[in-house]
């Protein structure tokens, strides 16, 4: 009687009541065990490579959005920009329209007329330009000028030390730092030869001489 080497031609224990179709899937999914690891290898691959894909995607979306952003930001500001500086030179040109009225409501306040009725309605329209950014300038005494100032009027005075305004002819106005008029004025120079020391002309004193050489 010949005994049976163990470990040889073994073969997996079927049930008893297991079909023959059972038993062959059960030699199918001992044969299938064990992944292969190369085919696991290429799709972490092509995953990842597909994911570095998609970031540079992102943030290429990521500049082309904050290049906008910064292109509309400063659209923007150009367009507010604008827009002021349009209502800035609206309402310059009004107001340098109502400058003689108000030149004649200056002259009426200088000569006591403004009274009564005319005076409530200069009142007004000063009060109402003033609400719209108009300033008046314009001193005596000031120094003058040319930037804001329009000599009319020049003369020499033996009590200014620059060129000074001395009379305001006509009041300027301006807007903000916009000039819509300059100040016209009548100005003073010092005299000439004002500014010169009291001992000029006198002769020079001698220079004392150091001791006599023996």
């Amino acid at each position: 009687m010949t005994e049976e080497t163990p470990g040889f031609d073994e073969k997996p224990e079927v049930p008893s009541d297991a079909t023959p179709e059972d038993a062959a899937q059960g030699a199918g999914s001992a044969d299938q065990a064990g992944p292969a690891p190369a085919g696991e290898e290429l799709v972490e691959v092509g995953l990842q490579a597909q994911l570095d894909q998609a970031q540079s995607a992102l943030n290429e979306r990521t500049a082309d959005l904050q290049r906008l952003q910064a292109e509309y930001q400063n659209y923007r500001r150009r367009v507010e920009r604008d827009r002021a500086t349009v209502k800035e030179i609206a309402i310059a040109n009004l107001l340098s329209e109502l400058l003689p009225t108000l030149d004649d409501v200056g002259r009426a306040r200088d000569h006591g007329e403004l009274v009564g009725g005319f005076k409530s309605v200069a009142e007004s329209l000063e009060t109402v330009v003033a609400k719209m950014g108009l300033q008046q300038f314009g001193k005596e005494g000031e120094p003058f000028d040319p930037l804001v100032h329009e000599a009319l009027m020049h003369s020499y005075a033996p009590d200014v030390t620059e060129t000074t305004c001395v009379q305001i002819l006509q009041p300027g106005y301006r807007i903000g730092e916009r000039t819509i008029r300059p100040a016209r004025v009548a100005v003073a120079e010092p005299q000439p030869g004002a500014q010169k020391g009291d001992g000029e002309g006198d002769e020079p004193a001698e220079e004392s001489g150091g001791p006599d050489k023996g």
